[in-house]
């Protein structure tokens, strides 16, 4: 039997599989091909290199891969636009499938060409990293940055499947997969202290860790679960902007710093230590000893808790302004009452974030 679960979304509910992965994607790709549905593939030129037995395989033809640069700069308007224009040169229609194969970068800008292409075609998630796997190409989130902020353009636009093959992690850079551990971490954080206790028993997660596939699959539950519950994220308060914790501060320091400077996880993880140190502030119950273990859970896997150069303070926080977490009545950071208990917290004083940025390295100068 095929281990899978489900992501429940009523009538647009889809399964996440963790085994036999291969044999599933060719017998989809073969399906489609019965039902005469064109069928095409997103991927990235370092993927496609290190990756062309395994695309091969699924059954793709070069003519129905398009091929864009690796890195975040592809989720720009440019390369969504070059998209769009690959499809309906190649006359797709709306029975055509899109599959991405890639990370995040990758299964954002095919969802978000896929939700918006004659108003909506199918598509496969086939996550490649492990952020990807335990993050992005789950929940239905699509989207490009602007010059201004970060996932600003986008839609909600879930897949019809989730492929998750832990074997595509072996040639994944270090620096990529400690990118990934950060939302890993990121679950443990939010609503799962036992997890957290699990990843801090381990010490420094490795590809070939052991358990691995179940963490990767307790990930996706966690997600799963609070997708179900708040898909577009509206609720008024926690609900889906949970997940968020750490990435008003990490998206406002990828923008400043240029996209590309840090890797999303890098980010993030700045962002979850002065999310702790949020937390330790304004909360009793969160500890100096709580921020410590965050700390020195994410330093034994890579991440960074500094701006390896620093920052405008006040480019930071005019960043923080455009996050499309925000509500008309102000700002709104993720805060933890305790390590695996988070909550939405508005209402922060600007001078505490200010002393925090300095915290992590930024700079009160102008730049």
């Amino acid at each position: 039997m095929t281990d899978s679960l489900l992501v429940q979304l009523e009538e647009r509910s889809y399964p996440i599989y963790f085994e036999s992965i291969q044999s599933l994607l060719k017998k989809e790709v073969d399906q489609l091909e019965k039902e005469n549905k064109t069928r095409f593939l997103v991927t990235d030129e370092n993927l496609k290199a290190t990756h062309s037995g395994y695309i091969k395989a699924m059954g793709f033809e070069e003519s129905e891969i398009f091929v864009v640069p690796a890195g975040e700069r592809s989720k720009s308007i440019s390369v969504y636009k070059d998209l769009l224009s690959f499809l309906a040169s190649n006359a797709a229609n709306r029975d055509s499938v899109l599959f991405a194969f890639g990370g995040g970068v990758i299964g954002d800008l095919a969802g978000f060409a896929a939700a918006s292409y004659l108003r909506g075609i199918h598509f496969y998630q086939i996550p490649t990293s492990l952020l990807a796997m335990v993050d992005s190409s789950v929940g239905g989130k699509t989207g490009i940055n602007l010059p201004e902020g970060k996932n600003l353009v986008g839609a909600f636009w879930q897949p019809k499947a989730v492929f998750i093959d832990q074997a595509l992690l072996e040639t994944l850079p270090d620096n990529e997969f400690a990118s990934g551990l950060a939302e890993v971490i990121k679950y443990g954080l939010i609503s799962d202290k036992a997890l957290f206790e699990q990843l801090a028993k381990i010490g420094e997660i490795k590809k070939d860790s052991k358990n691995l596939i179940d963490i990767i699959r307790r990930c996706c539950s966690i997600k799963a679960e609070v997708v179900s519950k708040d898909e577009q994220e509206t609720a008024s308060k926690d609900g889906r902007a949970l997940l968020n914790l750490g990435h008003t501060f990490g998206h406002a320091i990828e923008n400043v710093a240029g996209y590309g400077s840090y890797l999303h996880g890098e980010a993030i993880s700045i962002g979850f230590y002065i999310a702790s140190l949020l937390s330790e502030n304004l909360n009793a119950s969160f500890s100096s000893k709580d921020t410590a273990e965050v700390k020195k859970l994410l330093e034994q896997n890579g991440l960074p808790t500094s701006l390896k150069s620093p920052l405008s303070v006040e480019l930071l926080n005019k960043a923080i302004t455009r996050d499309k977490k925000n509500r008309a009545s102000g700002i709104r950071y993720i805060i933890m009452k305790a390590i695996g208990d988070a909550r939405t917290l508005e209402g922060v004083e600007p001078n505490l974030i200010n002393d925090l940025w300095l915290k992590v390295g930024a700079s009160e100068e102008s730049h």
